[in-house]
């Protein structure tokens, strides 16, 4: 392998826009330009709204406010002017078609006061879920988004590792560690309902994600100080600070809702066409027995931006002693294999992908390899890239800001180092408080050239549709990896289809 260190800057990727239109900041092109997917996805977007009453009515005064124009108080390039729902997206939504669904809050205080997490958590999500699931199955009025409007305690008591403080109103209701076993039933049924909390994590987020995944329920969740704060803070400097972050939210807030809407809110500018990028998921199973156990999915991420998630099979995919997942030849076989299938019936020639990138955290063993390579023989390349975080050292400059974003030290014709964050000129600042670590790219399998993976890879970290923001850090193939794994595993093996990316987000 020939040394060739050489120090480069990739210029930033540029996003496509209405009218073929290009630029950098996502915000720029929406307010000139609109979305990408500008003249198929118009008019008026059905939404739902479940929650407390005081709480629905923060979403419902929040969605008027952001049809109207809004200028950060600070003059700061970087939180740029939000010039309206309507005005950037051509979307809106009529105040009197919006679809109501109540839950008292003295049903979400009677949980939250289990001392118990998994039984805390557990029925909190039931009463959500299975409200919009009866209206789902029920009602005729069609909904494409469903805001889910939270009071803080469920954010707050609704984590791994939260604990509510003990009070009078404190309920200890559930089972010891021993007795969670679901294979072992007990004579009484009250205490075999209990059992059921115990397949799920405790995160209110996850499980309600992982319980609507088969009906296809769309949703975003949003807490009411999010956008509520003016309402429930007597802190006023407190209220002033966060009136600072109104733009960055109306954008973040608008472009999810265009995108779990159906839209696409813009595309890479300078894609290239017929590739595809998988990024690979693992997540271990912590209530298994066997400690092994580990659920596989792939995020899928066509040329146009759009992605798809996959769910693999549970299997003993940890190795505790090196702390890498890898899966069997027949899981990697049937996992590309529905990818490439998927990605040829979304493709507008029907056909496969030219070549396909493998991105995942850590490497590939011989025996996944070769499924992956007899599921794209005679289909497509494929080539494996190892991405990972990486602080062996810093790269400083005598400026007031640090190195540039897309800054990449090619070390040989494998491996490099890319900084994803660093300073940017069009926002006047950089992404990160400190100096910037970059990442390292390796490719481990197959053939490419390492400047134009180092490209793909910076330009895919400007996919964040759950944002509206100038640039992650990482690329998306990698960035929601955790958090689809989470949802995936939230519950007891939970089955489902191909789905959108939007249902994990």
């Amino acid at each position: 392998m020939n040394e060739v260190i050489k120090l480069i800057h990739i210029p930033e990727p540029k996003l496509t826009f209405a009218h073929n239109q290009k630029m950098e900041d996502p915000r720029d092109g929406l307010t000139l330009f609109g979305p990408y997917t500008n003249t198929n996805h118009i008019g008026q977007v059905n939404i739902g709204i479940i929650g407390p009453k005081v709480q629905r009515d923060y979403v419902k005064k929040y969605l008027k406010k952001i049809h109207k124009p809004m200028k950060s108080e600070k003059n700061d390039i970087a939180r740029p002017y939000f010039p309206g729902l309507e005005a950037a997206f051509n979307i809106f939504i009529n105040e009197s078609s919006i679809q109501e669904i109540d839950i008292a809050i003295e049903e979400i205080d009677k949980f939250l006061n289990y001392t118990d997490g998994y039984q805390r958590v557990y029925n909190l999500t039931e009463l959500y879920s299975e409200r919009l699931k009866k209206y789902n199955n029920e009602e005729h009025s069609p909904v494409t988004l469903w805001f889910v409007a939270i009071p803080d305690d469920i954010y707050k008591y609704g984590r791994p590792k939260s604990s509510i403080p003990k009070t009078e109103d404190s309920t200890k209701k559930g089972l010891k560690k021993g007795e969670r076993d679901i294979s072992q039933p007990f004579l009484f049924d009250d205490l075999n309902d209990l059992k059921e909390a115990y397949q799920y994590e405790i995160n209110f987020h996850n499980q309600l994600k992982a319980k609507l995944l088969n009906e296809k329920i769309i949703t975003q969740i949003i807490r009411e100080s999010t956008i509520g704060y003016e309402f429930i803070w007597d802190d006023i400097k407190k209220i002033e600070y966060e009136r600072l972050f109104e733009t960055a939210k109306a954008w973040n807030i608008s472009t999810t809702l265009y995108y779990k809407s159906g839209g696409l809110p813009w595309k890479l500018g300078e894609v290239r066409n017929n590739v595809c990028y998988l990024g690979l998921v693992y997540k271990q199973i912590e209530s298994s027995i066997n400690k092994r156990n580990a659920c596989c999915a792939a995020q899928m991420f066509l040329d146009s931006g759009d992605g798809m998630v996959f769910r693999g099979n549970i299997g003993p995919w940890f190795n505790p002693k090196t702390k890498e997942f890898h899966i069997s030849k027949k899981d990697a076989f049937e996992l590309l294999s529905t990818s490439l299938e998927a990605f040829r019936d979304k493709s507008n020639t029907k056909s496969y992908p030219k070549e396909i990138f493998i991105h995942a955290k850590t490497g590939f063993d011989e025996e996944e390899w070769n499924g992956f390579i007899e599921a794209s023989e005679g289909k497509s390349k494929i080539i494996g890239v190892r991405i990972k975080e990486d602080n062996t050292f810093k790269l400083y400059r005598d400026y007031s800001y640090c190195v540039p974003r897309g800054t990449a030290l090619l070390v040989n014709e494998k491996f490099a180092y890319l900084w994803t964050k660093g300073f940017i000129p069009r926002i006047q600042t950089q992404l990160g408080l400190e100096v910037p670590n970059p990442i390292s790219v390796e490719i481990i399998r197959g053939e490419s050239d390492i400047e134009t993976v180092c490209k793909d890879i910076l330009a895919l970290t400007k996919l964040n549709y759950n944002s509206c923001i100038y640039a992650d850090g990482s690329p998306v193939t990698l960035r929601f990896a955790d958090a689809i794994g989470e949802v995936l595993t939230a519950g007891n093996n939970l089955k489902s289809e191909v789905l959108p990316f939007k249902h994990y987000l």
